[in-house]
C-alpha cells in the first residue's frame, strides 16, 4: 500500500506544521522563564515536552484514520495531534490555559483532548493502552467502525498494562494498533540498558499478533506499514504492534540538559532530520516544485501564527469556575 502524491504531500504539508509549530511553542514556553528557570513563569505554564524529529510516526499513521479513528497518545503528542485534526487554536489556547482551550486550560499540553476528532492523551506513561483497548472493544460491540491507534514509547512497553493490553486485544481480537515510538530514551535511560530484546516488534509473537519493526523514521514506510495492519483491524483481523524507529531532536522536556546522550549524537541525529530528507526525496522526484513547497510553508506558518494570536488574545477562565467539571 503505497501514498499517492496527494497524501506524501498531506504528510510533508501536517510534519512541517507540526515542527514550526514546536518550534514556536519552544520560543513562547521560555518567555519569563529567562535567566532563571522557572516552569511556573511566562505566558505557558508547566512542563513541556516537544516531538521534534517523530513527526513521520504520526503522518503515515493518521494519513490513513478518519474522525471516527479513536487515538490515545503520550504526553508527547503535538505530532500526533496536529496530524489527527485536532482543532489547532483552542489546542494552542489549552496548553495556554486559556478558557477557549479543549478543557478550558485545565488540562494543559500534556492532557489533549478533542472528541471531534477522537483524540486524547494522557501525562501518565502507558496510560492509554486500556482506553484504546476498550475503544476498539466498543465499536467491535456496536458494531460501529472505527479502529483505536495506541501510541506509546518505548519506555512504556516496559509496563505492565502493555503487556495486559495486547493480551486482551488479541485474546478477543479487536480492532486496534499499537504503536511503540522508539526514539532510544525512555527520559535519559537507553532503551539498552532497559529493554531485553533489541526491538519491541518481537514481543507481540508472545501476544498472537503481527509485530512490525519499521526503522528509518521514513514517513513512507510507516504509512505502508500503518495501512497494512490498520487494514487488517478494519477486516476484523485483530490487533498489531508497529514498532517503529525515531529520533527525538529536543530533549525529554524543556530544560533537559541530554548529558545522558554520548558524544556527537545530537549532531547525527539533526543530519537525518526526517523533515528536511522527506522535502529533498519530494522535489527530486519532482512530486513537489519548489513553489508549491514555498506555499505550503507559506500556509503553516500563517496557521501556526493565527492559532498563537488566538491563544495569546484569550482570556483566563474566573476563579469561580475552579469547581466546573469537578465530579462529586
Amino acid at each position: 500500500m503505497k501514498p499517492s502524491v496527494e497524501q506524501k504531500l498531506w504528510m510533508y504539508e501536517h510534519m512541517f506544521v507540526s515542527r514550526y509549530y514546536e518550534e514556536t511553542i519552544e520560543k513562547i514556553y521560555l518567555e519569563g522563564k529567562s535567566p532563571v528557570f522557572n516552569m511556573a513563569k511566562g505566558p505557558i505554564p508547566g512542563e513541556m515536552h516537544l516531538s521534534n524529529g517523530q513527526e513521520p510516526c504520526a503522518v503515515g499513521v493518521c494519513a490513513h484514520l478518519h474522525d471516527y479513528d479513536v487515538i490515545t497518545a503520550t504526553h508527547r503528542p503535538h505530532h500526533q495531534a496536529i496530524a489527527k485534526g485536532v482543532d489547532l487554536k483552542k489546542m494552542t489556547a489549552e496548553i495556554f490555559g486559556k478558557k477557549t482551550g479543549l478543557s478550558g486550560g485545565r488540562g494543559g499540553h500534556m492532557h489533549i483532548f478533542d472528541p471531534d476528532v477522537s483524540f486524547s492523551c494522557s501525562g501518565i506513561v502507558g496510560q492509554g493502552l486500556g482506553p484504546a483497548v476498550g475503544a476498539a472493544l466498543s465499536r467491535k460491540l456496536q458494531n460501529k467502525p472505527g479502529v483505536a491507534i495506541s501510541y506509546i514509547g518505548e519506555g512504556a512497553a516496559n509496563q505492565g498494562a502493555f503487556h495486559e493490553a495486547l493480551n486482551l486485544a488479541s485474546v478477543w481480537k479487536l480492532p486496534v494498533i499499537f504503536i511503540v515510538e522508539d526514539n532510544a530514551w525512555g527520559i535519559s535511560v537507553s532503551k539498552e540498558t532497559a529493554t531485553s530484546v533489541p526491538q519491541n516488534a518481537m514481543r507481540a509473537q508472545g501476544y498472537g499478533m503481527p509485530g512490525v519493526f519499521v526503522p528509518g523514521n521514513d514517513p513512507v514506510a510507516i504509512f505502508e506499514a500503518a495501512g497494512e495492519a490498520i487494514e487488517r483491524a478494519r477486516n476484523g483481523e485483530g490487533p498489531t504492534l508497529l514498532d517503529l524507529e525515531t529520533y527525538r531532536l529536543a530533549g525529554h522536556f524543556m530544560g533537559d540538559a541530554e548529558g545522558y546522550r554520548p558524544e556527537g549524537e545530537k549532531e547525527g541525529l539533526n543530519k537525518k532530520d526526517p523533515i528536511l530528507l522527506f522535502e529533498k526525496e519530494l522535489l527530486a522526484n519532482k512530486e513537489l516544485t519548489h513553489e508549491q513547497n514555498e506555499q505550503i510553508k507559506i500556509a503553516a506558518r500563517a496557521r501556526v501564527d493565527e492559532a498563537v494570536e488566538f491563544a495569546r488574545n484569550s482570556d483566563y477562565a474566573p476563579a469561580e469556575d475552579a469547581m466546573d467539571c469537578v465530579f462529586v
